[in-house]
């Protein structure tokens, strides 16, 4: 098998179908699902059932006996992962039909490249919303500002997951499990690429970050202090460790503005 999708699902059964429909949809078609569900409340779990049972071959749905977040999760799936690219999709987003097709492509021909990631779209019920803007090659000294691979339209060599022993499970990595993925990537002497052109589209509200809970930008802050030592950043990696904090702290009227502005919005 030329891919396997990982994906992790919770309580997402008002957009579950339309996600497993965009990976059908793939121009690409050497590739197979392994869907864990992480303890779903809703009928997540039977819509995921549907699928398998329409599509035997192409999806192997599994189940965590209770909640354990997405680093536990993904690397469940892993334990299955048979494919030589590990391509990840969330149960709410949309994957561009030619999306594995590129990706594909440049691992294909570029030894050198283990991570592929594309650039993103917002969207929410009403509309697009914004877009993201990734570096098209980026260099540890990048990982200084923020995450430089958008972690749900990624594929990844599946030596370099096994080579760094997957998603780090452990609570200060909850929501920046992939920061601290290419940490390890880039410290192990993996190098990753962005296709620029958005073809993943990311069904977020454009007011989430704003809310996010202060828990989580800790776990930022430890993740950016981890990417400044290992990777052997200048200090001012160090100083940009506080930012997720000191962010948290800002009245929502300026953190919107400055928001809207990274986005381009």
């Amino acid at each position: 098998m030329k891919i396997t999708v990982i994906m992790g699902i919770y309580n997402c059964e008002e957009t579950l179908a339309e996600a497993l429909d965009s990976l059908l949809s793939q121009t690409f078609t050497d590739w197979n699902l392994v869907m864990c569900d992480d303890g779903s409340s809703d009928t997540t779990y039977e819509i995921a059932e549907q699928y398998q049972t329409r599509y035997p071959n192409k999806i192997n749905l599994i189940r965590n006996k209770r909640n354990m977040g997405l680093n536990h999760t993904l690397n469940r799936c892993l334990e299955f992962a048979d494919g030589d690219y590990i391509a990840r999709q969330d149960g709410d987003d949309m994957s561009m039909p030619t999306r594995f097709e590129k990706e594909v492509a440049i691992l294909d021909s570029n030894s050198e490249i283990a991570i592929v990631s594309t650039a993103m779209t917002y969207f929410d019920e009403s509309e697009t919303w914004g877009q993201s803007r990734p570096i098209e090659f980026p260099q540890k000294n990048d990982f200084i500002a923020g995450t430089p691979f958008c972690h749900a339209p990624c594929m990844v060599r599946r030596e370099a997951y096994l080579s760094v022993g997957g998603y780090t499970e452990d609570e200060r990595y909850l929501r920046v499990e992939d920061y601290d993925l290419w940490i390890k990537m880039y410290a192990a002497g993996f190098r990753g690429q962005n296709i620029i052109e958005p073809l993943y589209a990311m069904r977020d509200d454009r007011n989430a970050f704003a809310r996010r809970k202060f828990k989580y930008r800790i776990n930022e802050f430890h993740v950016r202090l981890k990417a400044a030592k290992v990777l052997g950043l200048s200090a001012k990696a160090y100083l940009y460790a506080f930012r997720p904090i000191v962010v948290g702290m800002m009245p929502g009227g300026i953190y919107k503005i400055l928001h809207k502005h990274r986005l381009g919005i």
